[in-house]
């Protein structure tokens, strides 16, 4: 069995033998997934996993030689890191750092909870906010909110993607010509 310690980013992108991505598995999972000829490796990751007899590179994305129908959600859980990553851990309503959530239009008075409706904020807007409305106030948000939409976000969540799967996740930023 490979020595198979966890790393800083120890995750493995998993793709569909059509080169869809399907999900991220610890480097443990990928290496069983080559090892048993059920994936091959497409990207290498840093370092070298060491066995009695082998040495395998660090999978850093895998591909499946089998095609595997998903049934994929058509929509991101809704969670407190995923609206803080939504919102780049920044207040909605002053730009400063988020601490808390807040429901722009409030829970008591019929708000739903939902990703159009639900901010990050920091603690002392959200305070002074209270069971108001923006409009109330006088406030604006900086971006209005909505559901993250995306292949990375289906797949990911709100965890950081590894730069080296920027060519699947379609997370390269369109050059200017």
């Amino acid at each position: 069995m490979p020595d198979i310690r966890p790393t800083v980013g120890s995750g493995a992108l998993v793709l569909n033998a059509t080169y869809e991505p399907l999900c991220v598995v610890s480097v443990r999972r990928a290496a069983i997934l080559v090892l048993s000829a059920k994936a091959v490796c497409v990207a290498d990751g840093d370092g070298i996993l060491h066995s009695a007899r082998n040495a395998l590179p660090v999978p850093s994305v895998v591909r499946l030689t089998r095609f595997v129908r998903v049934p994929y959600r058509t929509h991101v859980g809704l969670s407190r890191r995923a609206i803080f990553a939504r919102d780049g851990w920044r207040c909605a309503y002053c730009r400063g750092p988020a601490e808390t959530i807040d429901h722009v239009f409030p829970r008591s008075r019929g708000g739903r909870h939902a990703w159009e409706n639900v901010v990050a904020a920091c603690a002392k807007c959200n305070h002074t906010k209270g069971d108001k409305t923006p409009a109330e106030l006088g406030w604006r948000l900086h971006a209005l909110p909505a559901a993250p939409k995306g292949v990375a976000w289906r797949v990911l969540g709100h965890r950081a993607p590894d730069p080296r799967w920027a060519d699947w996740l379609d997370l390269r930023e369109p050059e200017a010509a």
